[in-house]
């Protein structure tokens, strides 16, 4: 792959590794000290932080959920998809992998079934049942998806686009948390339930499954309340032609 193909890939596995070790640290080892709504702030400052970063390269993604949104709604190619999809669930276990060697450095705290994983039932705060987690996973993934999807343009994200992300993603927390700890990312659930083990893998499906609905459903209304995306011009997405989708070849 040339060096413009490969830079938002490298780019989507720098930023899903970020987020998941310093969004998730921040419940990891500081959740006592800074509780939800430090937390949600980490998460919704992160990836603010990121879309800043990464956003001109790769549109910072950082999310299989947001990239499936993306690629239905025609914005970047099959191919480009699947290798930010690998490249994100990557990123994610390693990024959960460095913070699992912070995380047993400190003395006495529990990461078995634990570390920043989501669940339901009893592995929730509020002890909510499947059938309401998957529900909730599904409508706070597809409000972070439907406003990536409503304020950028094509794949980069420029401007103040980042802004609206981070704050819808650190109000998803804010009500997320005490329900399911907040996935609407599969990367960001898969890490750390490798990790963790026992009942954090055998829930994980729903952090995979729902999230995905969530973005799909994101895109599909997003066609309806709004306009079809103009042609970029060359500038709109770095190193591409005019039209140009990310990872297609020039003409």
């Amino acid at each position: 792959m040339e060096t413009t193909e490969t830079r938002p890939v490298v780019c989507e596995f720098l930023g899903t590794l970020l987020l998941v070790f310093f969004a998730v640290g921040s419940a990891v080892l500081a959740g006592e000290y800074i509780g939800t709504f430090g937390i949600a702030l980490t998460f919704g400052f992160t990836l603010l932080a990121l879309a800043y970063a990464l956003g001109p390269i790769s549109g910072s993604h950082v999310n299989p959920a947001v990239t499936l949104g993306v690629l239905l709604a025609h914005r970047i190619t099959l191919r480009t998809a699947v290798e930010y999809w690998i490249a994100q669930i990557l990123g994610g276990i390693v990024g959960a992998a460095l913070l699992f060697l912070v995380a047993k450095q400190v003395p006495g705290l529990k990461t078995h079934e634990a570390f920043g994983t989501n669940g339901w039932g009893d592995r929730s705060a509020l002890h909510i049942n499947l059938g309401g987690a998957f529900v909730a996973e599904i409508v706070l993934t597809f409000l972070l998806v439907f406003v990536f999807l409503a304020v950028t343009h094509r794949v980069a994200v420029v401007g103040f686009d980042g802004l609206p992300i981070g704050l819808a993603l650190a109000a998803i927390h804010l009500v997320g948390i005490p329900l399911t700890g907040t996935s609407v990312n599969p990367a960001r659930s898969i890490g750390p339930a490798v990790f963790a083990g026992g009942a954090a893998l055998t829930q994980l499906w729903l952090f995979i499954v729902a999230p995905l609905i969530g973005g799909a459903l994101a895109a599909v209304v997003h066609q309806i309340t709004h306009p079809p995306d103009p042609a970029p011009a060359a500038e709109d997405v770095p190193g591409e032609a005019p039209g140009q989708a990310p990872g297609e070849e020039p003409a």
